[in-house]
């Protein structure tokens, strides 16, 4: 007993000794205030609004960006190769010592590196490292502004919060100044839509911040801000004031009975009217509809799957479509449940039949999928096929077109060669 004591007094001790150093561990979790918590919730508004102030004020503005450049001009590094000016490791310290503290984050070893190339006198071009201060600039710039409208305040925006931030963003777009008022929550579904598709295949109902600023499509918005963008860019930009009349414009012409929503029969009208009835009823069994109709939100996702079929997130939109009995892959089975509907529309159309085993064998050789007998979402994927081969299975006009892709190519190259003649 004497021993056993003498032992659990030690050992209690040494439990004693680690709880107090347990206590010099920082702490990492704050509990987020309760709904009901109003003080504690006004108290991280603000102390939020206060630290994003001063992030804001550790950037660059535009007259410290305009020093910049007059100290890299003034210090760049002879020879010049063509118009570009470069300049070399010496030089660039120097004008990191005299650019300010706000620029010290640019001027190291690193970035120096990242950005030379071949430059037999081991220099990096200006322009291309101005360039990327100025990027860096816009990206956390652009990070602060998302931020305010995080109300949560947990580095993700909800759906409301992003429809806010584009709403406020349309003033600043010279590009939709031609925009009426009464089509802006029009337009911002339509933008807000492009965002959640891609960034948010789960549907969780938040995009983080960070995945934002990663994707382009930030710039595609942002690019409305040139007063002079060509009418090639706007009619390939989603987020252009043509391309949103484009998309809603459809949506009004489909809605025949004018009731706001699309029933499966309005939307076989859709592109060339050649989808099959096999693939509208998956459509408006899996996708969110009202009373058996479609509204505009789940129409974009429906554009947006079809527009961009050779991206991964369209590829799953379609891929739960075409997978029937929702076991994570497609069988022989699940191929020919759509491709019948395909072959009897050839039949009404009096085109010539085509066999399914061949159109199998096809579709299986272009994936080569890993399991020989199943294909999977990340099969179709990995295969670049996928907007082939969901074509093949869906719409008649496309398995037309990929059927006689041969004779299309020849009689392109004929009427080019005509054209040169002339």
């Amino acid at each position: 007993m004497d021993l056993f004591t003498k032992y659990y007094s030690e050992w209690k001790g040494d439990r004693k000794n680690t709880n107090e150093f347990y206590k010099t561990i920082p702490r990492f979790y704050y509990r987020l205030p309760a709904e009901d918590e109003v003080l504690l919730q006004k108290l991280r508004e603000e102390s939020r609004a206060v630290f994003l102030q001063r992030k804001s004020r550790e950037l660059l503005d535009n007259e410290e960006l305009q020093n910049l450049w007059f100290l890299l001009d003034k210090h760049q590094t002879p020879p010049m190769i063509g118009e570009e000016a470069m300049i070399n490791y010496e030089n660039f310290l120097k004008v990191g010592e005299k650019a300010g503290p706000k620029c010290k984050q640019f001027f190291t070893a690193k970035v120096f590196a990242k950005l030379l190339h071949t430059d037999s006198y081991g220099r990096i071009s200006i322009m291309q490292f101005f360039n990327y201060v100025m990027r860096k600039v816009w990206l956390h710039q652009t990070r602060i502004g998302l931020s305010l409208y995080d109300v949560a305040g947990q580095g993700y925006l909800r759906e409301s919060d992003l429809e806010n931030y584009i709403l406020e963003l349309i003033p600043t777009l010279p590009q939709l100044d031609g925009l009426e008022k009464s089509f802006y929550s029009f337009y911002v579904c339509t933008a807000v839509r492009k965002f959640f598709f891609f960034l948010d295949p789960l549907r969780t109902g938040k995009i983080k911040i960070q995945d934002i600023l990663a994707c382009s499509f930030l710039d595609d918005l942002l690019e409305l801000r040139d007063e002079e963008l060509s009418k090639e860019s706007q009619e390939t930009n989603w987020f252009s004031a043509p391309s949103a009349l484009r998309v809603y414009g459809q949506y009004l012409n489909l809605d025949k009975d004018h009731n706001g929503m699309l029933s499966k029969e309005e939307l076989s009208r859709y592109g060339t009217a050649t989808m099959t009835n096999v693939f509208l009823d998956r459509v408006f069994q899996e996708c969110l509809t009202y009373d058996g109709e479609m509204d505009y939100k789940t129409y974009l996702d429906f554009v947006l799957a079809l527009e961009n079929r050779k991206e991964p997130a369209a590829l799953q939109y379609i891929f739960k479509l075409l997978d029937i009995e929702n076991k994570g892959y497609l069988n022989v089975f699940s191929l020919n449940y759509f491709f019948r509907a395909i072959q009897e529309l050839m039949k009404i159309h009096g085109q010539d039949p085509v066999s399914f085993q061949d159109v199998k064998d096809e579709i299986f050789d272009m994936v080569k999928p890993k399991d020989p007998l199943k294909i999977s979402l990340q099969d179709l994927i990995n295969s670049n096929q996928g907007d082939t081969v969901t074509t093949i299975l869906i719409d008649l006009n496309g398995f037309w077109t990929y059927e006689n892709r041969e004779a299309l190519v020849a009689n392109d190259n004929e009427n080019s060669a005509d054209l040169d003649d002339t």
